[in-house]
């Protein structure tokens, strides 16, 4: 009788999503007291420990994982305390993965933080979890500077706050009268006041000769209640302010500095010779990305320093131009179910360079330029907000672009942007016409499209 043969299964494959693509692969769960760090298992008796935040305990952490053999590492990115773990385990030679909280969010039931370093470990080591973008060393400390000196202009604004309510409270009424108090006019006049003169002509007599009120206009408001208490407040508030402008010259210097460590790059805007250093920020722009961002309507120095400092000069971090509005948040959003789109709002993320690119979108209110025509159009068709974001996200575009292949920005100006419009509603009508059986005929006379 014959025997029938034993079929031998075939081990079970899994999907290539489920592969085990990073094998000596750890995760962290940051916290500010202490980190809790799992590595695979079998590699080591224990492998789940706690690591204090001190310094030389992050020092052994980093001993710890070279010596389980484990080559990367995925942690969350938790206010900012994962910024020391992160420097110091790359300083090392590993490859350390910031991922979003919102990625790795566990199943529901019991959470602790040895479960969620855990967690973290199995979804890195089956290649589940993305890196948040992070740019290169030079690039993270100038946005480093970029950062601190939005910061200290931010406090000296509150400190011209606390001159306007002092000089308010005794009645002088200089904002009234000049468009900035901290202009020329302002600051002779506020200076003079702290040094001790109170004749309302004589502080008139400070006007600059741009100031559009005339000397006995600014005489008029500087008549007040000059009350010791108050010039108290107005004497401090001007010392902290002169403090801050010292302090934002000071790190205007540093990121100048910081700017001409990088190598410079060789482009039709910027011929000649790259041995000397850059002597102002604009030249330094020019000469680190290889283009002149400047040329693009809205975009200014300070804006073109901050897009850079946030994402710095190489885009190929992006796959297109539609990838990097995308990462900003400047694209549309596509939340569909059954078929039925939801919503296509954008997402609410705090990106500093979309805030970037939203004030310049917002300076095009007036621009004559094809952008400019632009941003009003969609405002009138759209309202304020999304044409902000539509013309932020084409702006972000071109600098993309820009960056990306070294090319220049030529504006077509408003005439050609309003005469490519009128021809695409015309060709839009004629379609029509011929769909319903008509003809469109134009008539002699110039035909104005709003």
């Amino acid at each position: 009788m014959k025997q029938k043969k034993v079929s031998k299964k075939k081990p079970m494959r899994l999907p290539k999503h489920l592969v085990h693509l990073n094998a000596c692969a750890a995760g962290i769960d940051v916290g500010s007291k202490s980190h809790f760090v799992a590595v695979p298992e079998g590699v080591d008796p224990e492998p789940v420990r706690e690591f204090s935040t001190f310094t030389d305990d992050l020092e052994h952490l980093a001993d710890w994982l070279i010596s389980c053999g484990v080559t990367t590492v995925a942690m969350e990115s938790t206010g900012i305390y994962w910024i020391p773990v992160f420097e110091i385990l790359e300083g090392r030679g590993l490859e350390v993965k910031l991922v979003n909280a919102r990625h790795v969010k566990n199943v529901p039931g019991r959470k602790s933080d040895v479960i969620d370093c855990q967690w973290l470990q199995q979804l890195h080591t089956y290649g589940l979890l993305r890196g948040a973008f992070r740019p290169a060393d030079q690039v993270v400390a100038l946005r480093a500077y970029v950062r601190q000196r939005a910061t200290l202009v931010k406090v000296s604004g509150s400190h011209i706050q606390h001159m306007q309510k002092a000089m308010a409270q005794m009645n002088l009424q200089l904002h009234n009268v000049v468009t900035d108090i901290t202009g020329v006019t302002g600051m002779r006049i506020i200076k003079a006041i702290v040094a001790g003169e109170r004749d309302p002509n004589k502080l008139a007599a400070f006007r600059d000769k741009r100031c559009k009120n005339d000397v006995q206009t600014i005489a008029r408001s500087l008549r007040g209640n000059y009350r010791p208490e108050h010039l108290f407040s107005l004497q401090q508030a001007v010392e902290l302010y002169d403090f801050y402008l010292a302090k934002i010259d000071e790190c205007d210097r540093q990121i100048l500095q910081q700017l001409r460590l990088f190598d410079g790059k060789e482009s039709e805007e910027t011929p000649g010779d790259n041995s000397k250093p850059p002597a102002s920020v604009d030249e330094a722009l020019m000469r680190m990305s290889g283009v002149d961002l400047t040329t693009i309507d809205g975009i200014e120095t300070a804006s073109a320093l901050k897009i850079i400092a946030e994402v710095g000069i190489d885009m190929s971090r992006w796959k297109s131009d539609k990838h990097f509005a995308s990462w900003m948040a400047l694209s549309p959003g596509a939340k569909i179910s059954g078929g039925k789109v939801l919503s296509s709002a954008t997402k609410k993320i705090a990106n500093r360079a979309a805030q970037a690119f939203r004030l310049a979108a917002y300076g095009l209110s007036r621009s004559k330029s094809a952008l400019g025509a632009y941003f009003r159009r969609q405002k009138a068709r759209l309202g304020a907000p999304k044409a902000i974001t539509a013309t932020a996200h084409k702006l972000a575009r071109l600098v993309y672009a820009m960056l990306k292949n070294g090319t220049s920005y030529v504006d077509v100006g408003q005439d050609y942007y309003e005469e490519r419009y009128q021809a695409r509603v015309i060709k839009n009508l004629k379609r029509k016409a011929k769909h319903l059986g008509f003809e469109l005929i134009p008539t002699g006379g110039q035909i104005a499209v709003s």
